[in-house]
């Protein structure tokens, strides 16, 4: 028998299964907004913007990000479908593979990423509390360790996760380690000096904006997967922009901060120490917890994309996905990863652009729709915007391109799909 957690990916949930409130997604939302990566990301911005301009990139991309996740949330609680099968209203049951095969890729990449991050974190903050050579300083160690906790997440399913551990006791602690970091902060640096210094120019402020709404639309491909277990559209919506734009802007911004006034040479490695500062590293332990919790989403959601391409079960799928994740974080360095998430939104920004307007405008909401095979005018207006996202990064990288190619796309949708 189905239970909420174990319905595969075509099937729709049904509306007694529906359990999520607005509190569920809010907890759930706001820690996937809170991590090391998004501390990091906000880390890439400090030089360039400087701590005023990268707020308000920071600020405005993650409101517009939020308001286009949250949008997109609505579409799984009104088709009770996950994220790659809705597609398939749009795309056509053959058009939905292509960004089914690429969220899998992505999501891998992500979740390898995570592990990657949670490893390099613990194995500093081992090295501070135990002699070198220790146990606690091995990186293996800690890769495997994390590796396993991601994937144990991943497998017992959203339900368990977010109903018996997060909403019960993890949003607590989360809420406890963010207060204590900007605490600290607030205690210990001259944030007045920090608000007049200027960027040195070295990322014009479209490109910060891209970055900032990146974070939020680099969940686009998955949000489906936990909504589809909302009550109400209008909790989906709320839970999740509330949750997400508190997280999001907050991490984000504490990276910007902590890496002008502690990590000035932006080096990865010294944000971290700055961050393990603050009150013994404890902080910075329990946010490091919290970044299994995106590991958990990234390897969960591959599992899911994947049942539409691979008929098994979602909880073998988890598996055998966060294994490969693993492996890949055992091999691969943390690197630069600016471009990865630029790459991610010039994909499926368009992509949604063109879902949203097909669902909300031309479907009315609908989901009384038998899927063709290919709708081609669909996947016309999806290239349109990928490569008006490319065309306007290289020609005119002042401008933006994230937001410029999902509205593009959006509007050759409604050109074109009126037609048919």
């Amino acid at each position: 028998m189905n239970t909420p957690s174990t319905y595969s990916p075509d099937t729709a949930v049904p509306l007694d299964k529906r359990v999520f409130g607005a509190r569920d997604l809010f907890s759930l939302w706001f820690s996937l907004g809170v991590g090391l990566m998004v501390l990091q990301t906000g880390a890439l911005l400090a030089p360039g913007l400087g701590l005023s301009g990268s707020l308000l990139a920071i600020f405005l991309g993650t409101l517009v990000g939020v308001a286009l996740l949250a949008s997109v949330g609505v579409i799984g609680s009104d088709t009770g479908l996950s994220s790659m099968a809705a597609l398939k209203l749009s795309l056509g049951s053959r058009g939905a593979m292509l960004p089914a095969v690429l969220n899998v890729l992505q999501l891998i990449g992500w979740g390898s990423f995570e592990i990657i991050v949670m490893r390099d974190a613990a194995s500093l903050l081992g090295a501070r509390a135990f002699s070198e050579g220790s146990l606690f300083t091995n990186p293996l160690l800690w890769t495997l360790f994390f590796g396993a906790l991601a994937t144990l997440l991943a497998v017992s399913g959203p339900l368990t996760f977010v109903r018996k551990v997060l909403r019960k006791w993890g949003i607590w602690l989360l809420l406890g380690a963010c207060i204590w970091l900007t605490w600290n902060l607030f205690a210990k640096a001259d944030l007045a000096a920090l608000w007049a210094q200027k960027g040195d120019g070295s990322m014009p402020f479209a490109v910060g904006f891209d970055i900032a709404i990146a974070m939020p639309l680099s969940w686009l491909p998955l949000i489906a997967d936990y909504s589809r277990f909302g009550k109400r559209a209008k909790s989906v919506f709320g839970g999740t922009v509330l949750g997400f734009l508190i997280g999001n802007f907050w991490l984000m911004s504490l990276g910007v901060a902590y890496t002008l006034a502690f990590a000035p040479s932006g080096e990865v490695n010294a944000l971290l120490l700055a961050l393990a500062g603050a009150g013994l590293g404890i902080p910075l332990l329990l946010i490091l917890l919290d970044e299994s919790e995106n590991a958990f989403a990234d390897i969960h959601s591959a599992a899911v994309s994947s049942g539409i391409l691979l008929r098994l079960k979602i909880e073998h799928l988890a598996l055998a996905i966060g294994v490969i994740c693993t492996l890949i974080a055992c091999l691969a360095p943390l690197a630069q990863y600016q471009n990865f998430l630029l790459l991610i939104g010039s994909v499926f920004a368009p992509l949604f652009g063109v879902v949203l307007v097909d669902h909300f405008i031309l479907r009315k909401r609908s989901c009384d729709v038998v899927p063709g095979l290919l709708h081609w005018a669909t996947l016309l207006a999806w290239l349109g915007g990928v490569s008006t996202y490319h065309l306007l990064a290289n020609l005119f990288p002042d401008v933006g391109a994230t937001l410029p190619a999902l509205l593009l796309a959006g509007l050759l949708q409604w050109l074109l799909g009126r037609k048919h």
